[in-house]
């Protein structure tokens, strides 16, 4: 899942993907019905293992220099913070590896990622008591939502890297957030902008349909409601 051109609300505008993606929604599209896998079942139900890395988007890839990128944290913390790309790499690196799963059913096995864990972020920025979600606001437009729970998740990780290489631009470089706990849809491409809330918010598909949270393995692709 990924970000288009933003109209003059900040949101990308409607394409025939998102169109195809909001009737997914609305059908049902890829449940299963089956009872969730236990946790130690790797692939998520109605999911198939792909090797190479599909590219999901809107349409366009803003293109970002890092010369030019900046990360704005913002919000519900004690000490916000514009990051450009000198100050974000003197923040303690990390190394992980985590499966990924997107909500159309692909899934990929044991990716390298290389950058800031947020809770290294978090530790910079230290939220404040009432936080309890966060927005994220990409190059394009997009928007998506994270309960800080989830966004604190000990795997989750603000990634520049790639299995070794500089993440490319087709795959949300120079910056993306990497939620692997999650459908993909919630890590997101280009991120310029976190931004803390006191209560959840839906974001650009979480407004067309999808699901607030949106964990694999409790199937949680489309909105309940």
């Amino acid at each position: 899942m990924a970000n288009d051109t933003p109209l003059d609300d900040g949101q990308p505008e409607d394409s025939k993907l998102t169109r195809t993606k909001r009737q997914w929604a609305e059908q049902g599209k890829f449940l299963t019905g089956r009872i969730t896998r236990p946790e130690t079942d790797r692939l998520p139900p109605g999911q198939h293992l792909v090797k190479n890395w599909p590219v999901l988007d809107l349409g366009q890839q803003p293109r970002v220099p890092t010369t030019q990128w900046k990360l704005d944290v913002r919000g519900l913390v004690n000490n916000p913070i514009t990051f450009d790309w000198a100050a974000f790499n003197t923040l303690p690196q990390s190394e992980m590896r985590s499966d990924i799963h997107c909500v159309t059913t692909w899934s990929r096995y044991d990716n390298n990622w290389k950058g800031v864990a947020t809770h290294d972020l978090l530790d910079a920025v230290d939220p404040k008591d009432e936080a309890v979600a966060v927005m994220l606001t990409s190059y394009d437009g997009y928007t998506t939502n994270l309960l800080l729970s989830d966004f604190a998740s000990p795997d989750a990780i603000i990634v520049h890297s790639w299995e070794g290489q500089p993440l490319t631009e087709e795959h949300g470089g120079p910056v993306r957030l990497v939620v692997p706990h999650l459908y993909f849809w919630k890590s997101a491409k280009w991120l310029q902008r976190i931004e803390f809330l006191s209560r959840d918010q839906a974001g650009f598909w979480e407004k067309n349909g999808y699901h607030m949270r949106g964990d694999p393995w409790a199937e949680q692709r489309y909105d309940e409601d």
